[in-house]
């Protein structure tokens, strides 16, 4: 409010200003043109105390909020500068009265209808006060000096306070209008200011709402250029807002472009959506992102205006399901782990003991003890395949005991440096803290974490390399981190999903169960594996245990 005070009042400054300006061009082209029309003398004086007043008043201008005063002290100085030049123009025969509607329309635009008819009333004071001057004079009631028409007759007294009376008509009819209009426009002012506001509040709370979605929302025009985009769509695609703004959605999400093909929909709205999938690569280096993502055609009241697409990392979701699958397949390995057993492993025991006796009990040729001897060694492996098939299937019973996670990672490397999985050119490494890293779980469950990862490394390297085994804690928490790097073949990115799938191994020796085995005693601990590989360059798998061992039975 204040504010608007002084700009009004700077305004009428500079109006003031103008017409002082516009009155001095007009007397000396008077002058000029037609010498003593006007009393110049006093009016040369008036214009320069209007331009001394002028100045006064902008250098008090910063002080018209503190002391509302002082624009009453303007309007009224107004007042009496258009009544002396009323009165050094001729007074009840001067053409300019209407100057008087100036201060009057400039009161209503500062103080509104209150100003406006306290400015009409002193003009009414003052216009009478000249009026009545002049009459005086010319009745020799006031010294001749009063009389600056020269001595001309004046009209008849009855016609004097006609045209008074109809001028003062004139000051408060314009006082009333324009005060009328002022308080109006105020009005008018407050309400577009109240609905601006709340204009202003409902875009904020929509600006709130939109970023706060937990999904990436972004809108295009009708060429497919993003309009907004909100801020969950920046933190999933790592692309700012700025950088995202007029440019085709199809670049920045990296998606075909037949899914900005949103179909118009059988229900005859045009309102169905489409749920499309899709990799995303980060341009922050993040790595590739499985996006969800709906889009729909943006529907405005002239009709659809562009696409509005919602997105969502569902990576984590993904994997979840992912991990969900496996324990299904999981579950049902377990319920056939009995039967198989039975059914196979009682008997083959039986074959093989049979063999046995019939090997020793019986002359057999070279070629016979050969082929007993394959049958022996068949029935071992399909008897080990058994054997970790059911340790993977069967509820395990947990030996929960405080030991130094350095001793098992040393004792599992010194059984793998003289296992048959070491050839020629492998190098065995142990990375581990020089202090004490204790830790609660089992420890030939740990023991067989990292033997059945490491085994699977050494036969990565058929070619030798170096086999790094390390543990240590888990930043900012008391965990654990067990981590098998290999200098291998790598694992294709394609097979990465499968990678804990029961007989899903890769390599010609071995029963495919091994890093199913791992993952199990893993999410009984309630713990994550990590794998990063690239092929030819190596594979790294981190096993992250919580601080404090859960199992799940």
């Amino acid at each position: 409010m204040d504010t608007t005070l002084r700009r009004t009042v700077a305004r009428l400054i500079f109006i003031r200003a103008g017409f002082s300006t516009i009155l001095l061009g007009s007397a000396v082209y008077a002058q000029i043109a037609a010498p003593g029309t006007l009393p110049i003398d006093p009016f040369f004086l008036l214009i320069g105390l209007t331009f001394a007043l002028t100045i006064a008043y902008a250098l008090t201008m910063r002080y018209v909020e503190r002391y509302r005063w002082l624009v009453d002290l303007q309007l009224a100085g107004d007042a009496l500068i258009v009544s002396a030049f009323i009165y050094f123009t001729g007074g009840i025969g001067s053409y300019f009265t209407s100057l008087y509607v100036l201060p009057i329309v400039a009161a209503s635009a500062v103080q509104f209808r209150r100003g406006a008819l306290m400015v009409a009333a002193l003009s009414t004071v003052l216009y009478g006060g000249t009026v009545l001057a002049q009459y005086l004079a010319a009745s020799g009631l006031l010294p001749s000096g009063w009389q600056f028409d020269g001595g001309a007759p004046l009209p008849a007294r009855s016609f004097a306070e006609y045209t008074v009376a109809l001028n003062v008509a004139g000051f408060f009819a314009v006082a009333l209008l324009s005060g009328s209009l002022a308080n109006s426009l105020r009005a008018a002012g407050a309400r577009l200011e109240q609905a601006s506001t709340e204009i202003a509040d409902l875009q904020a709370l929509n600006q709130h709402v939109i970023d706060s979605l937990p999904s990436g929302l972004a809108t295009t025009d009708p060429d497919h250029r993003i309009l907004t985009f909100n801020r969950a769509a920046e933190l999933i695609t790592g692309v700012p807002f700025r950088a995202a703004v007029g440019r085709p959605i199809e670049d920045v999400l990296q998606f075909p472009a037949e899914v900005t093909a949103v179909p118009a929909g059988a229900n005859g709205q045009g309102k169905t959506a489409r749920r499309h999938e899709f990799r995303y690569r980060t341009p922050d280096g993040r790595g590739e992102l499985e996006i969800g993502l709906t889009g729909t055609h943006l529907e405005t009241p002239r009709g659809r205006a562009g696409l509005l697409f919602t997105f969502q990392d569902v990576t984590n979701i993904k994997k979840l399901e992912r991990d969900a699958a496996i324990q299904q397949r999981l579950a049902a390995v377990g319920e056939m782990a009995a039967g198989i057993a039975h059914e196979i492993r009682n008997p083959l025991a039986s074959m093989s003991g049979s063999i046995q006796i019939l090997r020793q009990e019986l002359p057999l040729s070279a070629e016979q003890a050969q082929l007993m001897d394959i049958v022996m060694r068949e029935s071992e492996r399909l008897n080990t395949t058994i054997r970790s098939f059911l340790a993977y299937a069967r509820p395990q019973r947990f030996r929960i005991a405080r030991f130094d996670l350095r001793r098992a990672l040393n004792d599992t490397a010194l059984l793998l440096r003289n296992s048959s999985e070491v050839k020629e050119g492998h190098e065995i490494v142990v990375d581990v803290p020089p202090a004490e890293l204790w830790y609660e779980a089992d420890e030939g469950q740990i023991k067989q974490i990292v033997w059945n990862l490491a085994t699977n490394g050494l036969r990565a390297m058929p070619d030798g390399g170096r086999l790094r085994l390390m543990a240590g804690h888990e930043d900012a928490s008391d965990g654990v981190v067990l981590t098998v790097t290999d200098e291998g073949v790598g694992i294709p990115e394609r097979e990465l999903e499968n990678l804990f799938q029961p007989f899903h191994g890769t390599f010609a020796k071995g029963t495919g169960l091994g890093l199913a085995i791992v993952h199990r005693i893993v999410a009984d601990y309630n713990g994550e594996i990590r794998v990063s590989s690239r092929p030819a360059a190596g594979t790294t798998v981190s096993v992250r245990l919580p601080a404090r061992a859960v199992v799940t039975t």
